[in-house]
């Protein structure tokens, strides 16, 4: 891992660089993209870049990357890198694009620095983007090989065969490949990537999980509009029954153990469109046999913005030790509850592991109260839609 030399000065810049990691990250994402404009045309999500959001999920990993080799030298961070190699694979990202990436950072650090980046600086943080972009490459590179597709090749044409309305603003889209091959597999709350081609003729890219079991031939997803999304809106506005679509394999660790495993009690937590990759767990769960407890837990404005509301239900009663509890802001009937999540009345059987999927706000919440009611940190798992934002807070 990290050289001592190397973990000494890190732990001595680490607060000046933490201080100045928004600015160094806004300045390279300019230089990035002055060099090579078609990565935010066809790799990068503008809208995220637009608001910021990448640029603090970048300054987020990177922090929390080098913090992890001083405090923990003899170890890696494997959940957070994990994550963002799955991230990555999806896109189809490059090694070489490693290369690329740390020009126009160091450049920026260099820059926001000053006369504070010695040389023995600049060498110890040269260091620690290596040893990330190593591990993450390795990873990733291992992804692409269980796939079998390769880096910056990884889209497959993909049919429209159907699409349903959920709710006024969701929209279920069932896709098989166009080729007529079979679906490659995936593992209970992944997701895949979809890049679509806007009227500007960029190929903008978006993830989003798979809702069904993994054994069906076909494959759904449930997207929702977003007010300012760009690929959202050209999925519910003109992507139709017949439509083809360029969409990755699967990806995202956020997954089920694994079927040898003894079978533990479990609490699938989601809000809003969240929601999605927990259906899938629930079909697949259903469909292997689980018999240790699940507790199903969502919240959502209304039943009305509830997506696949009816199936999350009807999924969570074929299992026979499972309850399902919705939470609404508004309109809840008999069998709802009103208001916020609360799981401080919840039982929950020792040994539960927790899959939380939803907005940021809500996933915190729920985290703490499932500390608070003794589950480990190490048996709750999440995942996040769009830039890893609980890394950068």
């Amino acid at each position: 891992m990290l050289s001592e030399k190397s973990a000494a000065t890190v732990r001595a810049t680490l607060p000046a660089v933490g201080a100045a990691i928004g600015e160094i990250t806004d300045l390279f994402y300019r230089k990035l993209f002055a060099d090579r404009p078609e990565l935010l045309r066809d790799l990068f999500n503008r809208g995220n870049q637009a608001a910021g959001l990448q640029k603090q999920a970048l300054a987020g990993s990177i922090a929390a990357f080098a913090t992890h080799l001083v405090d923990h030298p003899d170890t890696r961070p494997d959940v957070m890198l994990n994550r963002v190699a799955h991230k990555h694979a999806s896109l189809g990202v490059t090694r070489e694009q490693y290369g690329l990436v740390h020009t126009h950072l160091f450049a920026a650090i260099a820059e926001v620095l000053g006369d504070a980046v010695t040389p023995e600086v600049a060498a110890a943080w040269d260091e620690v983007y290596w040893l990330m972009a190593g591990a993450l490459t390795a990873i990733e590179e291992r992804l692409y090989a269980e796939r079998q597709v390769l880096a910056g090749d990884v889209w497959r044409a993909w049919t429209v065969t159907g699409r349903t309305e959920e709710t006024a603003d969701c929209t279920t889209f069932r896709l098989t490949p166009a080729d007529g091959g079979p679906a490659p597999s995936f593992r209970p709350g992944q997701y895949v990537s979809v890049q679509v081609e806007l009227a500007d003729g960029a190929r903008q890219i978006r993830q989003y999980s798979l809702s069904g079991a993994p054994a069906s031939p076909v494959r759904s997803i449930t997207v929702k509009r977003v007010h300012d999304g760009e690929v959202s809106r050209h999925l519910h506005e003109h992507v139709h029954e017949g439509a083809t679509l360029r969409v990755s394999a699967p990806y995202g660790d956020l997954v089920l153990p694994g079927t040898g495993d003894r079978p533990a009690p479990l609490l699938l937590a989601s809000a809003g469109i969240g929601c999605t990759p927990m259906l899938s767990m629930l079909e697949h769960l259903a469909e292997t046999g689980h018999t240790a407890p699940v507790t199903v837990v969502h919240a959502d404005r209304s039943p009305a913005d509830h997506a696949l509301r009816a199936d999350h239900r009807a999924l969570t009663r074929k299992l026979p030790d499972a309850r399902a509890e919705f939470w609404y802001e508004s309109g809840a009937t008999a069998e709802d509850r009103t208001g916020l999540a609360d799981l401080s009345g919840l039982p929950l059987a020792p040994g539960t592991r927790a899959y939380l999927c939803g907005p940021l706000p809500f996933m915190r919440a729920v985290r703490e109260q499932l500390l608070s009611a003794g589950v480990p940190a190490s048996d709750i798992h999440y995942e996040v839609f769009g830039p890893d934002l609980w890394l950068a807070s």
